[in-house]
Order: C-alpha cells, then structure tokens, then sequence
C-alpha cells in the first residue's frame, strides 16, 4: 500500500471532529468519507472537512470500496455493532476506546476480525504520543530501576445537561469507562494484568460510576492506583515510581507532551516532547503503519491486551457490588 490509507468515519460527534482535524497532520492517512445515523449531520461534517462522500447510515459507508479502514466514534453502547459492522464488509477497523462496554463484547470483536484476518485496533490515542515512546525509551533504559508503583488520575467536572450520554448506563456512561481506561491502560502497558483487584465505586442517581478509585495488584508486589471522575476535577497525571526514581507525566497525562525525571531530593530534569497538531494522527499513522506492513494487528496496542484491559475493568466493576 503505498498511497495514502483512505479513512472512513461512523459518527459524527466531539471525537469523530476532533479525529478527522488530527487527520490532516497524517503521514499516512486522509479522510475519505463520513457516515452518520442522519444525511444532514453527515453532510454538515462533510461540508466542515470538505469531503463529498456524506452517507446518511453506517451501512452505506463501510459499502464504500474505496475506504481502506473505518474509524469508530460512536458512543461506547455501539462500539461491539459498529465494529462488527465494518469487519463484515472487509474493512480495517480502528475503535475508539473504550474498545467494548464489556470483556465478552471484547472477545466477540476480536474473533470476528481475527477470523477474516482483518486488521483492527483499540484507539487508546495518547499511547502514540511522542512522549510515550520517549517514556518507553527512558523505562527501557532503567533509568529509574524496577517499576514499583503507578499512580493515574483522570477527573473532571461536567453534568447531565453538558454531557447527557456520560450520566446514561444504557450508553456506557460513567467516570471507568470514559476515562478511568486510560489509567488501567497505562498500568497494563508497564506491568500487564494485575493478580487482585480492589475497587470502589460512587453510583451516582442515574446508576453509573461518578467517581472510582482502584488499586490493581501485581505478582511482583507492584501496585498500581487508578482513579477517575465526571463529576470532579483532578490534577489529571500519571507517575511512575521506581526503586531509582520517578518519572511524572505532566498533566494532562492522556495528552501528554512532558515528563519530569525525579531522582534524588533535588535531582528534577523536565523533558519536553511537543506534539504536532491535536494529536490524533499518531494513532492513524500507526494503523497506517500496520496495514502498509501487512500487520492484521498492533504491536503497541495488541488485541490480546485490550482483552486484558475489559477483563480488568470487568473485575473493577464486579467489586462496585460486593
């Protein structure tokens, strides 16, 4: 494949724009065509991003043979459908995150793809940043020793009026699910899947998790803690404490662009790695990356581990009601 991966997109709300504006910084990819639930949502976003091919249902897009791989921005309920969807026509699939409401939904997806030997991916964006392979870099190095402890942090404040879907269980609201999955990804990154579970979680009147905190155990001794929040906002960082050292990722840790090296009292070294754009080309370069190589699946974000990751927020959810 040596012109340019053609992306089609089902949906056309916040991640959907904020996706295709990230497009126009790939290296490998544009932005072919758009479908929606409506023909004039469809042809408004068509209209934004100056592309002609506005389809007015899903079906229609994935149809569309000249589209090499569909991105999935709808709300988390129809993520398992939409993907599945696209995997019957023949497309590669990049989902947004959370990649399933459930591991079994998870499961379903990735036997599907697997079986047609199609690619497909979980779009935990902020994993391609530049500063996450420069943390990989630096952890690799052993620049701070064995990994002892993360500690993740993603809250803000919003409401049913601003963000209606986030406060609805029937569309997978709730603080884990949108982004408490950023801090589990990242501790599944490091240290893998965690041996023991602990959990608790704030349902809030409408039934989903207002606020969770977890603490994720590991065969080493290592812990991870991972909280999360619609309805607070935190300080949004991530760190990781070795038995040398500690690197920060500075808020806003999904977003990364700098770290803070800690060694010693006195010992911090900031390390600036700015990002082009939004941001979200990184991951459409990496499936670009894949399907140019042949791959049905990431190295960097595999199949295997988005598995791990929906088991884990499975297990979260399980002890909300023990």
């Amino acid at each position: 494949m040596d012109s340019k991966v053609r992306w089609g997109i089902i949906g056309t709300g916040r991640i959907a724009h904020q996706f295709a504006a990230g497009l126009e910084h790939s290296e490998t990819g544009v932005l072919h065509s758009v479908g929606s639930r409506s023909q004039d949502s469809a042809r408004a976003f068509g209209n934004e991003f100056k592309i002609s091919r506005c389809y007015g249902t899903y079906e229609e897009l994935v149809e569309d043979s000249e589209i090499d791989v569909v991105y999935v921005a709808t709300p988390h309920s129809f993520h398992s459908e939409n993907s599945m969807l696209a995997l019957n026509a023949g497309k590669a699939v990049l989902c947004e995150k959370p990649f399933t409401l459930t591991a079994a939904e998870a499961r379903g997806v990735v036997a599907c793809a697997r079986s047609k030997n199609q690619f497909l991916m979980e779009a935990m964006w902020n994993r391609f940043f530049p500063a996450m392979t420069r943390l990989r870099q630096m952890l690799n190095d052993g620049i701070v020793g064995e990994i002892k402890m993360i500690e993740a942090d993603f809250g803000f404040r919003s409401n049913r009026t601003e963000e209606p879907l986030l406060f609805d269980l029937n569309y997978g609201g709730g603080s884990l699910l949108d982004v408490g999955v950023y801090g589990v990804s990242l501790a599944s990154q490091l240290l893998g899947p965690p041996t023991k579970v602990t959990s608790v979680g704030s349902i809030g009147p409408s039934g989903v998790d207002e606020q969770c905190a977890a603490i994720l155990s590991y065969q080493g001794g290592q812990l991870a803690v991972i909280k999360s929040s619609i309805i607070s906002e935190t300080p949004q960082e991530a760190t990781i404490i070795g038995a040398d050292g500690t690197i920060r990722i500075e808020s806003p840790f999904w977003c990364p662009k700098t770290l803070t090296l800690i060694q010693g009292e006195a010992a911090k070294t900031r390390v600036e790695v700015p990002f082009v754009g939004n941001g979200y080309q990184y991951e459409a370069d990496e499936v670009g990356r894949c399907l140019r190589a042949g791959q049905s699946e990431s190295e960097l974000m595999p199949l295997d581990e988005s598995l791990r990751i929906m088991e884990t927020m499975d297990t979260i959810k399980a002890r909300w009601r023990e």
